[in-house]
């Protein structure tokens, strides 16, 4: 849901009228709340992006999306889903990583069909750690991924195929020793795939109770217009129990496979707090993690985590606390600042609903 992050973010800094005042004023309890505005919001919206990634460093950016329906118009329907949204998207971080691109969701037919589409042209900044090494690297190129799911007759289960397409060109630092890695340095791949999905979460900004689950795979091959033949596999889960009215238990699992001639830069990694993405990469990852929010007052909550992951001999480890704000009520978002420390450093994470999506 990053939409919402910056959706919120926003609203947040929105100039307000005296007689705009109310739109962000809760009638229950008078604090600030951006309900109101969310729920009637349609149209063009220009929006800030706010980047905490520590693989990339901090960094900022800004999209203009189109949201055909507003929040409201959506749940005046019965079920709460994502708005249909359009946009494009320009960002940059400290370390001269870059991203343009192009994205799209809608949901039609009787919330029976959703569509999720994204094409955009990244020029990253990363490192590679091999055995005993850190080499950094630039990818640059095109990519693109599209989504068309179909609800399994009127219950919380979608099946779905997926259509990746990845064109990049990979370079080292050439002051730096050439790491061997697996696959060329340039290289096309094409891949489809299948994959059932499970969302029964009564809440898709903040849950507090339900879950969501995904099994999928998928097939890479020269015959759908890629260079390489290989396959990948995932199977994640995460959900929530209310212990008390203000207690919530949170639990994650996440496992995913490669197998075939993998490009070095699409292996399985640990994506977790406190660890940079791809820091930790093998054939085979897998992750646990737990989570616990504690809702001392009607507005604020604070949030404590703690997982392990595993990828080939290497087990990382992290912890962290946050705090939140409930920022609108009638949606249930709640939006605040997470601190994670991992095996080499601490990170902090800006979070608009939950911290897993």
């Amino acid at each position: 849901m990053r939409w919402l992050l910056v959706v919120l973010a926003l609203a947040i800094t929105a100039p307000a009228s005296s007689e705009e005042r109310s739109v962000f004023r809760d009638p229950e309890d008078g604090e600030f709340d951006a309900s109101e505005w969310l729920l009637d919001k349609k149209g063009f919206l220009p929006v800030p992006i706010i980047v905490t990634e520590p693989a990339i460093g901090y960094g900022a950016g800004a999209a203009l999306l189109w949201f055909r329906e507003s929040l409201g118009e959506r749940q005046a329907r019965g079920r709460l889903s994502p708005p249909d949204i359009f946009g494009g998207v320009l960002a940059a971080t400290e370390n001269g990583t870059t991203l343009a691109g192009a994205l799209g969701m809608v949901t039609f037919a009787a919330e029976q069909w959703r569509w999720r589409g994204f094409v955009g042209r990244p020029d990253v900044n990363l490192d590679f750690y091999g055995e005993n090494t850190k080499v950094g690297y630039n990818l640059e190129g095109w990519a693109t991924t599209q989504q068309l799911l179909r609800r399994i007759g009127e219950s919380d289960n979608w099946l779905g195929v997926r259509w990746n397409y990845i064109d990049f060109d990979a370079r080292f630092d050439s002051s730096q020793p050439q790491p061997l890695v697996r696959g060329e340095r340039e290289i096309t791949s094409s891949g489809l795939g299948v994959f059932l999905e499970h969302d029964s979460r009564d809440n898709f900004f903040t849950a507090s109770r339900g879950w969501k689950g995904l099994l999928e795979g998928m097939f890479y091959s020269p015959d759908l217009g890629g260079d390489g033949s290989y396959q990948m596999y995932r199977a994640q889960a995460f959900g929530y129990v209310p212990l008390t009215r203000a207690l919530i238990l949170g639990g994650r699992f996440d496992s995913r496979a490669a197998r075939g001639e993998v490009p070095f830069y699409q292996l399985p990694f640990i994506e977790m707090r406190g660890i940079p993405f791809f820091r930790y990469q093998a054939e085979e990852v897998a992750l646990i993690e737990t989570e616990l929010r504690w809702n001392f007052t009607a507005r604020w909550a604070l949030v404590g985590f703690l997982g392990t992951g595993k990828a080939g001999d290497e087990t990382p480890s992290t912890w962290g606390a946050g705090i939140r704000r409930l920022m609108a009520r009638r949606l249930g978002i709640y939006m605040g600042l997470d601190i994670a420390r991992g095996p080499e450093e601490t990170a902090i994470y800006i979070q608009a609903g939950s911290a897993w999506r």
